[in-house]
């Protein structure tokens, strides 16, 4: 079972390690591996562009690195747990309006003047509400069906585009193009990686030893109360969990679409639905692809720079109309 495990998790450790010695490496200036390591260990600096490599790495993009892995992490995580909640490979936080709803309470104390933890607070607690009132919304007399609960999210997933775009109307000139860039994902002002890293590896330590649970409720849940399993408290606990995983990556990044449901659908039809092997899967793919994708944005055009939520949209709607095509 843990050699079943080590494998593909090995290698797409190593894969995110790859990327982030890219990210690091590609740029306006480039910077060896042979570099990046001597910068990384502390070595002492020998002369000025050994100065410049290290300010470059350490205070501009492996914060930046760190920051769009932990993001990726996040956004894969969460869309495996709706996933698995709602037994639809289409289930993602941003399809079902969490994202949405986080933007919005992340805009609002912007406006407000506030910043910080407030912003973080703010998008956490939109993104709590926007699950209550679909799962609300979707509840009928017999219980919510996964097709209801999907097509009640898309339903507030638009009311929330509607608001955010009534929003940016009535905003600042001076603050709107800050606000349109977040909107479609910008990693730009990330420099400090550290929180949603921690987020990323608390939730993950927590959820693998429920893998067996996951598993049992993806295939429904009177199998899984029948097999002993507390239906409730563990769909509490996917909600709560999604919620505050699409909070942090928003408030990170901004609004970064398709991660979450490319990568969990791929990584299933290379892996299997285990659970206590897809979620740490996503973890590292969701970051690795993201990383890649930053890069991407940032050297594409440079000096100027992309928006990662539309590298991330260039890529995610071909790759999954190649899965859908495949899984047929």
């Amino acid at each position: 079972m843990l050699a079943r495990l080590g494998l593909p998790l090995s290698l797409l450790l190593l894969a995110a390690l790859a990327s982030l010695v890219i990210a690091m490496g590609v740029g306006s200036a480039q910077i060896s591996p042979a570099q990046i390591w001597q910068v990384l260990m502390g070595d002492s600096v020998q002369g000025q562009g050994d100065a410049l490599a290290r300010t470059m790495v350490i205070e501009l993009r492996l914060p930046r690195a760190l920051s769009a892995f932990a993001v990726g992490g996040l956004l894969a995580v969460a869309g495996a747990l709706m996933q698995v909640l709602l037994r639809n490979p289409l289930a993602d936080p941003y399809v079902l309006g969490l994202s949405g709803g986080a933007s919005i309470g992340a805009l609002a104390a912007m406006l407000g003047g506030l910043g910080g933890l407030a912003i973080s607070g703010s998008a956490f607690g939109g993104a709590l509400l926007s699950t209550f009132l679909v799962f609300g919304l979707a509840h009928g007399s017999g219980g919510w069906t996964p097709s209801r609960l999907l097509l009640t999210g898309v339903v507030v997933a638009a009311g929330w585009g509607a608001v955010i775009t009534l929003m940016l109307a009535l905003s600042p000139a001076e603050r709107l193009p800050g606000m349109l860039y977040w909107l479609m994902g910008d990693l730009s002002y990330a420099r400090t990686p550290w929180p949603p890293l921690l987020l990323l590896l608390a939730t993950c330590v927590v959820l693998i030893p429920l893998g067996r649970s996951l598993n049992v409720l993806a295939r429904g849940p009177q199998q899984a109360a029948a097999l002993g399993v507390a239906v409730r408290p563990l769909e509490w606990c996917i909600y709560i969990a999604a919620s505050l995983l699409t909070a942090a990556a928003v408030t990170t990044a901004g609004s970064i679409g398709f991660v979450g449901l490319v990568v969990p659908h791929m990584l299933r039809l290379l892996l299997g639905n285990d659970q206590r092997l897809i979620l740490p899967a996503c973890a590292l793919a969701g970051g690795t692809l993201l990383v890649l994708a930053d890069t991407l944005a940032r050297t594409m055009i440079a000096p100027e720079q992309l928006p990662v939520g539309v590298i991330t949209a260039l890529l995610g709607v071909p790759t999954f109309l190649f899965l859908l095509y495949r899984s047929r």
